[in-house]
């Protein structure tokens, strides 16, 4: 059991880096949370620092959700039986999940998740073959929508609610299931201002600098 909960504040841990302020910090002097939306996540990088910047930041946070799900859960597999595979792998998603969206280095204000969720997913479709179909789902939905409509959070919640509705449709497990309407509600708990200027029609469509 301790090596579960050591697994646990690991990947809350490495979820919690706060990488858009870390590369504001150490590569521009600047803190992004003074510019922009003042989000420490990949989309906010993208228009303040440009394409080059929020690639980079977008990157890392993708990677921050699948270390914790494909390598600290194998270690710890290899150690403990006290959760199955899939249960322990849902169990510190969710926390690296939650380590972004509320990070300790900042005073527990981070990003808004989609990145270290995409993480997450891509994690587990490594793991789980039928996760393989849901991360294409998903992607897919975020990409028509935002190529149809330019705007990041809408194109986010819509993928994020196309997330457990694919995991429903296909009837996987009570465990994916939970797993899958809990990582939607983060995300649209993080995109609560969003979601009243997308309904006030005031919410902006995405511009960057170009370098």
């Amino acid at each position: 059991m301790q090596w579960i909960v050591l697994a646990v504040i690991i990947s809350y841990l490495i979820g919690s880096i706060p990488t858009a302020y870390l590369f504001g910090k150490i590569f521009k002097g600047v803190d992004i949370r003074n510019f922009g939306s003042g989000n420490v996540g990949a989309t906010n990088a993208l228009r303040v620092f440009g394409k080059r910047a929020g690639a980079i930041v977008l990157l890392l946070d993708i990677i921050k959700g699948i270390l914790p799900v494909v390598f600290l859960a194998d270690y710890v597999l290899l150690r403990s039986a006290a959760f199955s595979a899939d249960a322990l792998r849902f169990i510190i998603g969710l926390v690296c999940i939650c380590g972004h969206n509320w990070t300790v280095f900042l005073k527990f204000k981070g990003g808004k998740g989609v990145a270290t969720s995409l993480g997450v997913l891509i994690g587990l479709s490594l793991k789980i073959y039928i996760f393989a179909k849901i991360l294409g789902i998903v992607i897919l939905v975020w990409l028509v929508s935002f190529l149809i409509a330019r705007i990041v959070s809408f194109s986010s919640l819509l993928a994020a609610i196309a997330f457990p509705a694919a995991v429903f449709f296909f009837k996987l497990s009570l465990p994916m299931q939970i797993f899958s309407l809990l990582a939607c509600v983060f995300i649209i708990l993080r995109h609560r201002t969003n979601l009243v200027r997308l309904f006030q029609g005031k919410e902006p469509r995405l511009r960057f600098k170009k370098s």
